[in-house]
C-alpha cells in the first residue's frame, strides 16, 4: 500500500517563503513523476508543478519564477520551495506521485498567505 506523507505548509505573510515535502512509502519502485497540485476554496484542483524521474520540470504559469520543485529519487521524496508567496497562493496543497498510469495522492497540507 503506497502512502504519501506531506509536511510543511502553514501561515506566512505575503512575500515570504515556505517549503513542502512529500515522501512516498510502501515498497514501490521509484515513482515516474511526482508533483504538487493545489485547491483553493470554491475552485478546482490545479497543477502547480511536476518533476519526472530524470528531473524534467513543469510549472503552472502563476508560479513560474517563484516556486521550485525538486526530488530525491532514492527516497521517493519530492520538495516544493515557494518564494515570494502571494495571497492568491492560499490553498490546500496536495502531493501526487505516479507510477506509470497509477496515481497516488497525499492528504493535503494547508498553505495560507496573509496580505
Amino acid at each position: 500500500q503506497v502512502e504519501l506523507v506531506e509536511s510543511g505548509g502553514g501561515l506566512v505573510q505575503a512575500g515570504g517563503s515556505l517549503g513542502l515535502s512529500c515522501a512516498a512509502s510502501g515498497g514501490i519502485l521509484i515513482m515516474t513523476t511526482m508533483g504538487w497540485y493545489r485547491q483553493a476554496p470554491g475552485k478546482q484542483r490545479e497543477l502547480v508543478a511536476t518533476i519526472t524521474r530524470s528531473g524534467t520540470t513543469d510549472y503552472a504559469d502563476p508560479v513560474k519564477g517563484r516556486f521550485t520543485i525538486s526530488r530525491a529519487n532514492a527516497q521517493n521524496t519530492v520538495y516544493l520551495q515557494m518564494n515570494n508567496l502571494e495571497p492568491e497562493d492560499t490553498a490546500v496543497y496536495y502531493c501526487n506521485a505516479a507510477y506509470y498510469s497509477t496515481h497516488y495522492w497525499g492528504q493535503g497540507t494547508q498553505v495560507t498567505v496573509s496580505s
